[in-house]
């Protein structure tokens, strides 16, 4: 290409955009309203349960007969410190953030699910060693104040935590942490469930039901990806959820019979019932976090949003081995953001948005794609992945896992000594958050709304959607658009152009011609049938023949000084004809009537 200089677009004016609801904030803090300690479901405690007791059956029967009689539970169920049973129960509650229906005009708005981090284990507890794991969490409270003011009800839960991370064998780990992950996505479908009724009768809350959201931190990423997929009874009986492995397709670590189905019902330790409602939601976002097994992401499932640190010590990136924050023993080996979003993508759950216009933040991300930092090549493939690079600490500090977290370092929770490590769990968390503030963690917070909220409103129809078009090169919104220049690696071309169907083509200049192209006869032309080439000065080795927008019709050998060129198929037009010499290249404009 002889590259031709593009004229300088000036003078282009700014246009300020409108507030759009859900994208930005369209209500204040005063217009939002805060509705705390809503249950939505009763189910059995295991972390305070003595389920070694004798006394479980006799007990366990007791409850399953009081909740399907609708009687109320006798309050030392209720009670840890009790010891006059060994089975104890627990109200779930979640917090719900709206914007004020005195003022919003929506009458049905969309939900978000805010699904908190903390190790399935509460702050203070062995194993946790950290002050985060609850629904009101600074994050969780930031991120449900934001999505209210933006027009969303948003709603953070409390889900049933417990398990060992400090039991000695990888088995162990592996067995309970499943189990209490299985057992917060009933927690979800229970709370979903709750919230369709509601929604279904007064609808207090006024949500739509037709389009909720999850989003899961930490620990909440896990289940927000598990409850968005985990759809069949077979995805429990896979290899690495078999207690011996290799194992009989009846064999899990997960009990039905015990624990419920896949809605949290008809086991022997759930009280959940059915209420005539499903737990479809229909968006998910993970902060962190992991899918369980890659056959539980299937075409159909619903689109995903993930934010990730490329370095995250716990949750794998790409693929890898979950480890316990606290001890750093392997627990299970997963996909993580870098691997599951791409294949999302090649599903196509991902094509309403897949193709977003460039903002900031999806510029940055987009920017990240294909490039490999420190060893970690980040997916050429991953619309919908927003890869969060952090600095590389010295030890003994970590790679960072949550850079929007913080917490108050003079809290209860966060002075709590971890057992064996005679430290905090505030020195604790420093370790992976050196830099822990409120202003670092509300600045990620500002990154993952921009990312995050113009994918929700393509994928919910919440909205005008900011679609772009993919350049010839497959960048959204690039600058190798049809009509604009391109370079097609010939020489003798100048003012190379994309056509209407991404091809580039240039215009054919006579530099550098063969001798014997001087002597060249070429008629008739226009031609009706056939079009005869002379070349009297030099044998002509062989000829291509292309339309205007760079397409190959006919190409021969010919070796001869005479060429009779038929029509035959050609449609009526103009072509270039390359004529090849011993010497060079000769290129003549044809046509045909």
């Amino acid at each position: 290409m002889k590259r031709a200089l593009p004229l300088l677009l000036l003078g282009l004016p700014v246009v300020a955009a409108a507030q759009q609801r859900y994208i930005d904030e369209v209500f204040t803090d005063a217009q939002v309203v805060i509705t705390p300690n809503v249950p939505f479901g009763t189910n059995i405690d295991f972390l305070t349960s003595n389920l070694a007791s004798p006394n479980v059956p006799a007990e366990v029967m007791q409850l399953q007969t009081l909740v399907s009689t609708q009687q109320p539970i006798p309050t030392p169920f209720f009670d840890p410190f009790d010891g006059s049973t060994a089975m104890k129960v627990t109200t779930l509650r979640m917090d719900i953030y709206e914007p004020d229906q005195g003022v919003d005009t929506v009458a049905q708005r969309p939900m978000v699910l805010y699904i908190h981090t903390g190790n399935a284990l509460p702050p203070g507890y062995p194993g946790n060693g950290s002050p985060t794991g609850t629904r009101t969490d600074s994050c969780a409270v930031e991120v449900c104040k934001r999505m209210a003011r933006r027009g969303y009800v948003a709603v953070s839960m409390s889900y049933r935590l417990g398990w060992n991370p400090l039991a000695p064998t990888e088995e162990e780990r592996r067995g309970q942490l499943l189990n209490a992950i299985y057992r917060a996505i009933h927690d979800v479908r229970q709370c979903v469930r709750t919230h369709k009724a509601e929604a279904a009768g007064a609808n207090t809350y006024g949500i739509d039901p037709e389009k909720i959201v999850v989003l899961g931190e930490g620990t909440g990423g896990y289940i927000a990806l598990a409850h968005s997929t985990l759809d069949k009874p077979s995805e429990l009986f896979v290899n690495k959820f078999d207690p011996n492995g290799p194992f009989p397709p009846d064999s899990s670590y997960v009990d039905t019979n015990k624990v419920g189905n896949l809605d949290g019902l008809n086991g022997q330790l759930t009280l959940y019932r059915p209420n005539g409602f499903d737990h479809a939601t229909h968006f998910c976002v993970n902060m962190g976090g992991a899918l369980a097994d890659t056959t539980w992401l299937e075409q159909g499932d619903v689109p995903m949003v993930a934010f990730h640190t490329v370095f995250d010590p716990y949750a794998p990136f790409t693929y890898g081995i979950v480890i316990v924050p606290t001890t750093n023993g392997p627990v299970v080996d997963v996909p993580g953001s870098n691997f599951f979003i791409p294949w999302a993508n090649d599903l196509g759950n991902q094509a309403s948005f897949a193709n977003l216009s460039n903002d900031p933040f999806t510029a940055r991300a987009r920017s990240l794609y294909g490039q490999t930092l420190d060893g970690v090549t980040i997916s050429s493939g991953a619309e919908g992945l927003f890869p969060v690079v952090r600095p590389r600490w010295p030890p003994p500090a970590k790679d960072e896992a949550s850079p929007w977290q913080w917490w108050d370092p003079n809290s209860p929770d966060a002075l709590d000594v971890i057992p064996g490590l005679n430290i905090t769990t505030h020195q604790a968390s420093m370790a992976s958050n050196p830099d822990m503030s409120g202003n670092k963690g509300r600045a990620y917070l500002d990154t993952v709304m921009g990312y995050m909220n113009p994918r929700i409103v393509c994928a919910l129809q919440l909205g005008p959607c900011a679609l772009g078009t993919p350049d010839c090169l497959g960048v959204i919104d690039g600058p190798d658009m049809p009509g604009q220049p391109c370079d097609d690696g010939d020489a003798n071309t100048i003012n190379d152009t994309w056509t209407a169907n991404c091809t580039c083509v240039g215009q054919p200049v006579g530099i550098a011609e063969p001798a014997a192209a001087a002597a060249l006869v070429i008629a008739p032309n226009p031609a009706n049938d056939a079009v005869r080439i002379s070349s009297p000065a030099g044998r002509v080795l062989g000829y291509t023949l292309h339309t205007p927008d760079g397409r190959l019709v006919r190409q021969s050998t010919v070796n001869a000084d005479l060429i009779v060129l038929e029509r035959g198929e050609l449609g009526g037009g103009a072509y270039f004809l390359t004529l090849e010499f011993a010497d060079g290249r000769a290129v003549r404009r044809i046509a045909f009537n």
